[in-house]
């Protein structure tokens, strides 16, 4: 059946997909492989999920892109050849529809189908989910494979929509081609999207203005382009790589020390950290098992990274104001950057500091920042999204009892293991809070929480049950114990979107699991061992 017949919506399911990004496409490979009767529902016009909407300028991964990929199927990892060591955009994209057709999935995706109600019937205990078009899918269970990183946010400014020029969201870019030549352009918001945006725009633009609130930090990545004989060696030991990423802490295959900054000298502190600088993007970050752990220890690092700032950047008073000083490093997502730093040296590009005042107003030919009047053609809002939530809470999802997730999450996201919900049966969560998720490689964090969640639903279909829902009791133990692993951490002191403090008025959780994957990884395989502990099964 083609996703365009209109028949298509009239079948009861085993299951029904929301979200067609990476997590959502391999459910539906493997539930359909094992014979369940599925659909995946998709708001966009085609697949890619998170990579389908970033197309902004310099939008790449910050995991190489040999281990961004999946692993589930060994001929199409050794087929698919990447041309980057890190892939951009239309590369990753290109990717997801090679995945999509050569499996032949399409046929069980329906797209411009945007879910607004899913709602849990107790008669006969299925899920019923509604789109905006008013058609209507009905499943006996409901998997949301909706994105960490979906919901993208504009800030909260004064006269927001009173701009006359062009105005652009990193997170939903035209699909056409958008030209800044000539143009005075301002960049708002200096995150990941904004630090691999500007220096694409400030190529193109006549002058490039980028406000920043916060500093992050940010390592090199090196990019280069990924030579045959490096293909070769990955491929050739590809399974244990591949082994080696699940059974990490950070799905990915760093370099992991066992030992405490301590245990070195200050010269030899500094000869790790350059080697790990020299290998880029994450490495750092693993550099010893204490910084983000121990606040002395983080402060190394901080500093190395200060200096490699200074280093970069020409105008002193610049490089202090792009030193990252209110949180702890690596607290925040690291960011993974080509010459972002050396952006600042061009004559067209100017940094405004809102550290201590924030755009007051948004007018018509531009912005007033500091009771200065600025013009420009086009402003790009780099500014983040309504991470881990967001993209749940948007829907109309109601469990038992007609009870609605946005109230249960209203202090808060609560769940067992960031897979299920309490009150919520048979609905299960792909990389949802109180997962490792976004601290991960998550393509990693995706086919874990797939195999385990296709695993659980054949389980129940060979014992004959029909119904499974987290008990009240280990939802409420799992989220106590995520939430102590994160205050031994340094993770809490940062004002980041792990914690929500992007999002005026959304409550302050440590949303994400800091344990580590392979830890994870272990409580979760117990919990499917011990016959779901922590579940109810009818």
């Amino acid at each position: 059946m083609h996703a365009s017949d209109s028949s298509y919506t009239t079948s009861h399911y085993d299951a029904i997909i929301v979200g067609a990004g990476f997590s959502g496409i391999y459910a539906l490979h493997k539930l359909r492989s094992l014979g369940f009767s599925v659909a995946l529902l998709e708001a966009a016009s085609a697949p890619g999920g998170t990579w389908f909407w970033n197309r902004y300028p310099g939008a790449r991964c910050d995991i190489q892109s040999m281990v961004y990929s999946y692993s589930f199927d060994d001929k199409l990892q050794q087929d698919w050849h990447w041309s980057e060591r890190y892939a951009r955009q239309p590369e990753i994209l290109k990717y997801v529809n090679h995945v999509v057709n050569r499996f032949d999935l399409e046929r069980n995706m329906q797209f411009n189908t945007r879910i607004e109600r899913a709602h849990f019937v107790e008669e006969d205990s299925s899920w019923l989910l509604t789109a905006d078009n008013a058609t209507q899918y009905r499943a006996r269970f409901c998997i949301f494979a909706t994105g960490c990183l979906s919901v993208p946010r504009m800030p909260v400014i004064n006269r927001i929509d009173t701009f006359s020029g062009d105005v652009y969201h990193t997170g939903a870019w035209p699909h056409d081609t958008v030209d800044f030549t000539d143009q005075k352009v301002a960049v708002i918001g200096t995150g990941s999207s904004g630090i691999q945006s500007i220096p694409m725009i400030a190529k193109q633009a006549k002058h490039l203005t980028v406000f920043q609130r916060t500093p992050n930090f940010s390592t090199p990545a090196w990019q280069s382009p990924l030579t045959a004989n490096e293909e070769k060696q990955w491929k050739e030991d590809y399974s244990n790589i591949r082994e080696m990423a699940r059974h990490s802490e950070s799905g990915d295959i760093y370099e992991e020390t066992p030992h405490s900054v301590f245990n070195y000298s200050a010269q030899e502190q500094q000869a790790e950290l350059e080697r790990r600088w020299g290998q880029g993007a994450f490495n750092l970050q693993a550099a010893f098992t204490d910084l983000v752990t121990d606040e002395k220890a983080n402060k190394i690092a901080a500093e190395f990274v200060h200096n490699k700032i200074r280093q970069r950047v020409d105008d002193p008073e610049i490089a202090e104001l792009l030193c990252p000083r209110n949180h702890p490093f690596g607290t925040k997502r690291l960011c993974v950057d080509t010459d972002y730093y050396e952006t600042f040296n061009r004559d067209n590009v100017t940094l405004i500091d809102m550290s201590k005042a924030p755009i007051s107003s948004i007018t018509a030919q531009g912005l007033n920042h500091n009771n200065v009047e600025y013009q420009f053609d086009a402003i790009v809002f780099a500014t983040g999204f309504d991470a881990m939530t967001g993209a749940l809470t948007k829907i109309d999802i109601r469990g038992t009892d007609d009870q609605s997730l946005a109230d249960k999450w209203a202090s808060g996201p609560v769940s067992y293991l960031g897979l299920s919900i309490s009150g919520f049966p048979n609905l299960f969560t792909i990389t949802g809070p109180g997962s490792p998720s976004v601290l991960t490689n998550m393509m990693v964090a995706i086919e874990q929480h797939v195999d385990w969640i296709v695993d659980c639903l054949c389980h129940l279909r060979e014992s004959n049950k029909s119904v499974i829902e987290a008990s009240p009791e280990a939802e409420s133990t799992w989220v106590k114990q995520v939430e102590a692993v994160a205050q031994t951490t340094l993770y809490p002191q940062a004002n980041s979107w792990y914690v929500g403090a992007n999002i005026p008025g959304k409550p302050r959780v440590f949303m994400p699991y800091v344990g580590g994957m392979a830890t994870y990884r272990d409580i979760c395989d117990d919990v499917a061992d011990m016959g779901y502990r922590g579940f109810n099964l009818n």
